[in-house]
């Protein structure tokens, strides 16, 4: 029996023609500021839940706009385990910090595809399919 999709939601802030990811404490990992939509939970309550929680940034789920949906093999899960992550853009002038679940954070160009599992490296692809970073 196959295992359940994953079902996760991340923001894209992007600044300068680099996206904001993250790595996690003792890792170096990029991955984009986001996790698992919880039960009751929308996927934009999901994805501004996620970026206050990792990069102290206060978003309103309503002020989140939709990009796109990335289905892969989901990083460190067995084989044939999918993410299906749902990407919203996030606007703000605000500047994120890392909490304590995060050890650093990068801004990102699709120089640092390598660094990034499955799901981040398609992320960065279709941005900068977009014309929205280098």
């Amino acid at each position: 029996m196959p295992l359940p999709d994953l079902l996760v939601s991340a923001i894209a802030l992007v600044r300068d023609r680099r996206v904001l990811m993250v790595t996690a404490r003792g890792r170096d990992v990029h991955y984009m500021p986001g996790g698992k939509i919880d039960p009751g939970e929308t996927a934009a309550q999901a994805a501004a839940r996620e970026a206050f929680e990792e990069i102290a940034l206060d978003l309103d789920p309503d002020d989140l706009v939709e990009l796109f949906e990335v289905v892969t093999q989901a990083h460190g899960e067995p084989d044939g385990r999918l993410v299906r992550m749902r990407v919203f853009r996030a606007e703000t002038d605000a500047s994120p910090s890392a909490s304590a679940e995060v050890g650093a954070l990068h801004w990102v160009t699709t120089a640092d595809l390598d660094r990034c599992p499955p799901a981040g490296a398609e992320v960065l692809r279709r941005l900068a399919a977009s014309g929205t970073i280098d």
